[in-house]
């Protein structure tokens, strides 16, 4: 019986991963007031990226740097579309994904002979145990032996509370996608804070993809994300746009996916369809959006055009 807990709650800590870094990636975004539903296809990029760097150079850490320039590179368009030049925020995330998609089907097609699939990672990220703490019964080897993407995510967590609510940058972040005309009469940059917040949206969910190709998985293919960044999108909202607020949304949604996967070790299959189990982290994620769990209030100016001395 603990060795089930201990195998479900690694998985729930190995699946939380790429959601929670995906998720602080919109967090930057939507307080920016820049909706962000191209999460998805970032983190598609980033995968690519971070599998086809590391088979290239036999380096996964170099894969997550560029998975993360990748994500910054195609957050570019869905800010010059949304902030730029006005276009339908929504509209321009899908756009976004499907851009994302295509383009890195088409390349591994291009690059590995017309397969479907990029060949296996042979230098994948190693788990990081801590000295220790990893022999802690129960939450030792699920806490304390995990990918370094997992304490990198942790990490990111608690600096993204500490800029958004003790700095000068995150106060007037969080400004513009609150009041951005009052935050232009104070001297803020309006169009500048939010085209960071979508590139620093851009580079974590590239992360968050890359976690999940090089650390859980070995190798990119059309079904690596597979949905995670929508489930993303649903962590931000659970969350109320609030750092530890989607680090607990993540745990869930993790624990979710594990139960998915785990359910038929620990005997649940004997009373739920193992189908319905496949089922359950996408059924929270409906219920997530549709506000089952509790209202959750976006920033007021979110997915709002902002026009220079506009009212």
């Amino acid at each position: 019986m603990i060795e089930s807990l201990t195998d479900i709650l690694a998985t729930t800590v190995l699946y939380m991963t790429p959601l929670l870094l995906a998720a602080m990636g919109g967090l930057f975004s939507e307080r920016s007031g820049v909706v962000n539903i191209g999460l998805e296809g970032l983190m598609t990029i980033g995968a690519f990226t971070a599998v086809v760097t590391t088979l290239e150079t036999h380096n996964p850490w170099l894969g997550l740097v560029t998975a993360m320039l990748a994500g910054m590179l195609f957050s570019i368009p869905h800010a010059i579309a949304s902030i730029t030049f006005k276009a339908d925020q929504v509209v321009s995330g899908v756009a976004l994904n499907f851009l994302a998609l295509g383009v890195a089907v088409y390349l591994v097609k291009s690059l590995y002979k017309g397969s479907g699939q990029t060949p296996d990672v042979q230098d994948v990220l190693q788990a990081m145990p801590i000295p220790g703490l990893e022999n802690i019964p129960v939450i030792g080897p699920a806490l304390f032996r995990a990918f370094p993407t997992t304490y990198l995510a942790l990490i990111i967590v608690f600096i993204g509370y500490v800029v958004l609510y003790r700095t000068p940058f995150g106060m007037r972040l969080r400004a513009v996608g609150e009041h951005p005309q009052a935050a232009e009469t104070m001297g803020v940059n309006v169009y500048r804070m939010r085209y960071t917040g979508v590139l620093i949206s851009g580079a974590l969910a590239g992360l968050g993809g890359a976690s999940l190709s090089i650390a859980i998985g070995s190798q990119f293919s059309e079904s690596t994300i597979a949905g995670q960044g929508f489930i993303a999108l649903a962590t931000l909202i659970f969350g109320k746009w609030h750092p530890f607020g989607v680090l607990g949304a993540s745990t869930f949604f993790g624990f979710a996916v594990a139960l998915a996967l785990k359910g038929q070790l620990i005997g649940l299959t004997t009373y739920v369809p193992s189908e319905a189990l496949n089922m359950l982290p996408y059924i929270l994620t409906i219920l997530a959006l549709a506000g089952f769990v509790g209202r959750a209030e976006a920033p007021a100016a979110i997915g709002k055009t902002y026009e220079t001395g506009g009212r």
